[in-house]
């Protein structure tokens, strides 16, 4: 028949792709910023395309555009039709402590009754539980820990993510709890960037000797983990009663000069000086924020610093304050969001997350979005690989059961997120099998 044989010339001309995605309402591309994280008036812009499409061969972005467009120049035996959908890139989650045994639910008790959480954590409960029962537990026991929690972040749209360690605090529970988070990384889907927190309290047997374990971080953790190549970052928990500045500095300096970018857990719950800190040694991220000064913030910015916030875990506190986002985008801060997963804040899904930045940080829907996307990306140093949809780009890609971005914190409490590619292959598609991750 005549229309066959133009159908086989016209597929001479055009390429073969492994995957099309089509017709989408929105394509959320986010281009544009893969060398620097999006600032200010730029966070609201999205670079949509209005029934967009993308083509992906061989794990990456091909090429991006109107559907018409793409159609003529591609072809693919899978296509998904995306018509009244919203396509997006692959949430990245820029903080977690995804590896940890035993759960605190008696401790959200205690702080619905008024317990705050530096009064948990002199009381022998927080991270010092967690510590106690990490360390007990096996490595199975924890990867398969790790593993169920990947599986669930990954079907609410995580395709890639930021894991801590800082729940064994010793160089070998430490080293132990790292090798999890490779292990975890080679076998699941999602991606998995680690990072070093032995400076995330003080043990009880330093309790009475604090110097004496930051140098025991200094000395024997942090090259021990920079000979295994087992993290990307080093991170402090600076604050009143756990580290303070000189400590925090020493901390990060010393994982900087074996590789180690600087991380900081700044300013959650008192205004310490974390944010100034972040400036001064030029870390990659400064997370949390609660209580920034006016002057951190600024040197935050003048520094190229990316503010991670964590609403999910400020609402898990249940004192009322959040970060003040909207200063730091004024003041040309880079925002990034996380989860900020553990234990007492057990919290997996980066939709929950852009909502609550939405309704407690006053963030719009397309700010939050480039939060949790490429600014997220270059928290953890990925944004030359993911965060955005472009061409050479991994193809990590979320498909919204939404025609609008904006549905993004205005619907929240169920998963919006209809499908997930990894790598240009299709992982979940709750369309096709309910709530199942595809093998």
């Amino acid at each position: 028949m005549p229309w066959k044989k133009a159908t086989v010339l016209n597929r001479k001309i055009k390429e073969k792709v492994d995957l099309l995605i089509i017709n989408a309402n929105e394509l959320l591309t986010l281009s544009g910023s893969s060398e620097k994280p999006r600032i200010g008036h730029q966070m609201r812009e999205l670079s949509i395309i209005y029934k967009g499409a993308l083509a992906v061969k061989e794990g990456k972005i091909l090429a991006v555009g109107k559907t018409s467009e793409i159609m003529k120049s591609y072809y693919s035996e899978r296509v998904i039709n995306a018509i009244h959908k919203t396509v997006l890139p692959g949430f990245v989650d820029a903080h977690t402590h995804i590896v940890f045994a035993g759960f605190r639910e008696e401790e959200f008790q205690m702080r619905i009754e008024g317990a705050s959480y530096m009064e948990i954590l002199s009381a022998g409960g927080g991270i010092l539980r967690t510590v106690k029962e990490t360390r007990k537990a096996s490595f199975d026991k924890l990867l398969n820990l790790t593993l169920q929690t990947l599986d669930i972040m990954l079907e609410h749209g995580t395709t890639t993510l930021e894991a801590k360690s800082g729940y064994g605090l010793t160089t070998n529970d430490e080293i132990k709890i790292l090798e999890v988070i490779r292990q975890a990384n080679q076998l699941h889907k999602v991606d998995v960037i680690p990072t070093f927190l032995g400076a995330h309290t003080f043990p009880p047997e330093y309790t009475n000797n604090p110097t004496g374990y930051v140098n025991l971080i200094i000395t024997e953790m942090i090259p021990e983990v920079a000979k295994r190549k087992l993290a990307k970052f080093c991170d402090v928990f600076c604050e009143k009663g756990v580290f303070n500045l000189e400590q925090s500095k020493r901390i990060l300096v010393s994982g900087e000069n074996y590789g180690m970018k600087a991380k900081i857990h700044a300013d959650e719950m008192s205004a310490l000086g974390g944010a100034e800190l972040a400036a001064e040694v030029e870390a990659i991220s400064a997370d949390h924020l609660l209580f920034a000064s006016t002057k951190g913030i600024k040197a935050m910015a003048k520094k190229g610093v990316v503010a991670v916030l964590l609403p999910g875990a400020a609402f898990s506190l249940m004192t009322g304050k959040f970060a003040n986002a909207r200063f730091m985008i004024d003041c040309g801060v880079p925002i990034a969001l996380g989860t900020d997963f553990n234990p007492s804040c057990l919290l997996e899904n980066m939709q929950l997350v852009i909502a609550f930045a939405c309704h407690f940080m006053n963030l719009i829907p397309a700010e939050a979005i480039t939060a949790a996307t490429i600014n997220a990306a270059h928290a953890i140093g990925k944004a030359h690989k993911i965060g955005s949809l472009e061409p050479g780009k991994k193809a990590d890609i979320v498909i919204l059961n939404a025609p609008s971005h904006k549905f993004l914190g205005y619907h929240f409490g169920v998963n919006i997120v209809e499908k997930v590619i990894k790598n240009g292959k299709i992982i979940v598609d709750r369309e096709i099998s309910g709530s199942n991750l595809l093998s």
